[in-house]
């Protein structure tokens, strides 16, 4: 028969929060791989100069979100399956990866929190390091030109305080200097992050004590 009364709500709610922290993980790994092959990221960061690749951190950090969605719906699963069954060791499993992720999620929540301005600070220098190239090395000016245009094409800026002396690489007649243009780009992307991982976060404290409860009560349940 099972769990009876409290337990049994417990039971269902566990499979409804476990079911949510499912969809989450399916939203933090679709917004994952939006942020990999999303044009304007991807192809700025797949961008060479003066044989020096762009910095690499925020795909190290996209690639360890995928990680954690897909993990993320995997213990989810396992939570709603080890509810229904009402099986005390799917539920213990459940909670030992869910300590784990938990762990992994702060961890990454403080590192990202920390490092929030990393990214768009080194794409800065790599761009400045092209623009100062142009504007005084000649020997470099047509490698440089040709990176600062797909650049100012793909961000759809130009130059850094004015864009006078990078007029003729313009992408149009009215655009924003580059810096600003980058520093809005990836903070506004680290802010939508950070929101899901909160919620995340949040989800996950509720699922610890519904799964201990519930483990609790099949083990002192008569039946």
């Amino acid at each position: 028969m099972g769990v009876e009364g409290c337990p049994k709500c417990m039971k269902y709610l566990l499979f409804f929060f476990n079911f949510i922290f499912w969809l989450s993980g399916g939203v933090i790994l679709g917004v994952a791989l939006w942020l990999r092959h999303d044009n304007q990221t991807s192809h700025l960061l797949m961008l060479q100069f003066d044989n020096a690749q762009a910095p690499t951190t925020f795909y190290i950090s996209v690639y360890i979100l995928i990680a954690v969605g897909a993990l993320m719906m995997l213990v989810g699963f396992l939570g709603c399956y080890g509810a229904i069954q009402e099986s005390q060791c799917l539920l213990g499993t459940f909670f030992a990866c869910l300590v784990i992720l938990f762990a992994c999620v702060v961890a990454a929540g403080i590192w990202g929190y920390i490092n929030r301005d990393t990214i768009s600070k080194e794409l800065t220098n790599f761009y400045d390091a092209a623009y100062d190239k142009y504007t005084s090395e000649p020997k470099s000016k047509e490698v440089a030109a040709n990176f600062l245009k797909i650049f100012h094409r793909t961000v759809n800026c130009c130059g850094k305080d004015d864009y006078k002396d990078v007029k003729d690489l313009c992408p149009g007649p009215k655009t924003v200097n580059c810096h600003t243009v980058v520093k809005d780009l990836f903070s506004t992307k680290v802010y939508l992050i950070g929101i899901s991982a909160l919620v995340v976060t949040i989800i996950m404290v509720f699922e610890m004590i519904f799964s201990m409860t519930l483990c609790c009560a099949i083990h002192n349940s008569p039946y």
